[in-house]
């Protein structure tokens, strides 16, 4: 089962769910605004892809944090981030079995899944 991880009126979210739904794929979607990912889930994200990768730096959310904020660089730190900011985190984060895919181009996705 593919499971996607979004904001539902995320632009870049809903081009990725279109695109799915064109190939035929069945997948879950959950809007992490509504249904906070557990933070055990996103360390493992974060292990896999790192904290660079999963925050997205280039968000109007990262913009608006104080120098502080944007100084995180423990797990707890980048938690509490996006405990408070869920938009911080880079979307869609697109999940089958045990493969990760972050954010959506088209390319990256066929390639995703041949």
């Amino acid at each position: 089962m593919i499971k996607v991880y979004g904001i539902k009126n995320c632009s870049t979210c809903v081009k990725a769910l279109k695109w799915l739904e064109v190939q035929g794929k069945s997948f879950e979607f959950i809007d992490y605004r509504a249904q906070p990912i557990a933070p055990e889930t996103i360390l493992t994200w974060a292990a896999e892809l790192g904290w660079a990768k999963l925050i997205n730096k280039a968000s109007t959310s990262w913009r608006g944090l104080s120098e502080e904020q944007k100084q995180a660089s423990t797990d707890t730190e980048f938690l509490a981030l996006l405990a408070e900011f869920p938009t911080l985190m880079k979307r869609p984060v697109l999940l089958t079995q045990n493969r990760i895919i972050l954010g959506f181009k088209p390319e990256a996705y066929e390639e995703f899944f041949a």
